[in-house]
């Protein structure tokens, strides 16, 4: 039987909620080391040329020295925020798909036309869907945006000066709505949705300039080439708007707190 829109919203809520939980240690120790926190020393190494130089701790060591400071569900602060986020987003997607004009499909498969009344779209819907879920993070993790945004960023962040102002949604709501009003639950808006929407043009028309013009359809495995060239170009730039996020969450942690202030200072000193 055709599955109804609120199944399909159930659904992707659903798996959305588990990818987060699942891929959350990664996110929570990236922004340790985002916020310049820094509790294990460099280890010794060397280069492949034998010189002598200082690593500084990897995932799988900082997140050991989170499990034994808070134990495993230390692991997993935060988390509340990102789920909510990540259902406000996938009701938001759900109903802009529903009432906005879709393009009708050109003949051209890599019709320039398509590819902007598409991105535009796609547009819209993440800058809408930022507004929505900025205060609790970032997108649902279906649009492949790991960005977390105030709420879930202070609680994260709290593991530094072991500090319990931001513990749950409606804590923070209360907490943040109190202090710095509405404001406040929109701190590092404008550098996100300025690396979302770099990162969505760029990608989409790099992909379709390569897959137009550099990829010949004579070669047997075109189709196929063509199916990852946005995968690739994704994982390409994401580096180049990194710097976007990592605004963004230092901003989040500014003027929030007395131990959290602290690191912004320290990240200032490390640039």
């Amino acid at each position: 039987m055709p599955s109804t829109p609120v199944v399909v919203d159930a659904a992707v809520v659903l798996l959305g909620a588990t990818v987060t939980t699942i891929t959350h240690p990664l996110l929570y120790v990236k922004l340790l080391i985002q916020v310049g926190h820094e509790p294990l020393p460099p280890a010794v190494g060397s280069t492949m040329l034998g010189r002598p130089v200082l690593y500084l701790p990897g995932f799988f060591s900082y997140a050991q020295y989170v499990l034994r400071v808070d134990g495993k569900l230390g692991l997993f602060r935060g988390l509340s925020p990102r789920i909510a986020s990540s259902t406000i987003s996938t009701l938001v997607r759900g109903k802009i798909e529903r009432r906005v004009l879709q393009s009708k499909k050109d003949e051209h498969q890599n019709s320039f036309r398509k590819l902007v009344q598409e991105t535009t779209h796609d547009m819209i819907f993440r800058c809408l869907s930022r507004v929505a879920t900025h205060p609790f993070h970032g997108y649902a993790p279906c649009y492949q945006s790991d960005k977390s945004q105030v709420m879930s960023v202070r609680c994260m962040a709290q593991f530094v000066g072991r500090e319990t102002k931001y513990s749950g949604v409606f804590s923070c709501i209360m907490t943040i709505f109190k202090e710095e009003g509405l404001s406040g639950f929109y701190t590092g808006f404008v550098p996100h949705v300025l690396g979302e929407v770099l990162f969505l043009w760029c990608c989409n028309l790099l992909a379709y300039l390569i897959n137009t013009y550099a990829v010949d359809d004579s070669f047997s495995q075109a189709s196929t080439l063509r199916n990852y060239t946005k995968f690739v170009m994704s994982i390409t730039l994401r580096v180049l708007t990194y710097p976007f996020t990592l605004v963004a969450d230092v901003m989040a942690v500014n003027n929030c707190g007395q131990h959290l202030e602290l690191i912004v200072r320290i990240t200032e000193n490390r640039s």
